[in-house]
């Protein structure tokens, strides 16, 4: 449970760090991005195990490019289920996914074992 509320604690420093620089996702406080957090988290653990295995070939074809699809996607179905939380486009999606993937790994990268 720890590593959990570590980790989306760490989202949302990185979706807080996203909304800032990314134009078109926006929060209107701080609990939606602590609800977003939540949600990305859970729907990281759930669903995206299920599609990065459908789409293997596809990831394998595109070099491993579709992965980032695939957190867009996923950053967007977010949206969708958090009130407060918008995605204004699919580049939205794109550059806030990996703004999100990059900063969540460096917070992760501080965590100690």
């Amino acid at each position: 449970m720890g590593r959990f509320l570590f980790h989306a604690l760490a989202i949302a420093v990185a979706l807080a760090v996203a909304v800032r620089i990314v134009p078109g996702l926006q929060a209107t406080s701080a609990l939606p991005l602590i609800g977003a957090a939540i949600v990305l988290g859970l729907i990281n653990a759930v669903i995206k195990p299920l599609l990065v295995i459908l789409t293997l070939p596809i990831t394998i074809l595109t070099l491993g490019l579709f992965y980032l699809v695939i957190n867009s996607m996923l950053l967007a179905l977010t949206a969708l289920l958090v009130p407060g939380f918008t995605v204004g486009s699919f580049w939205s999606a794109f550059f806030g996914a990996v703004i999100v993937s990059i900063v969540s790994s460096l917070i992760g990268a501080l965590r100690p074992s």
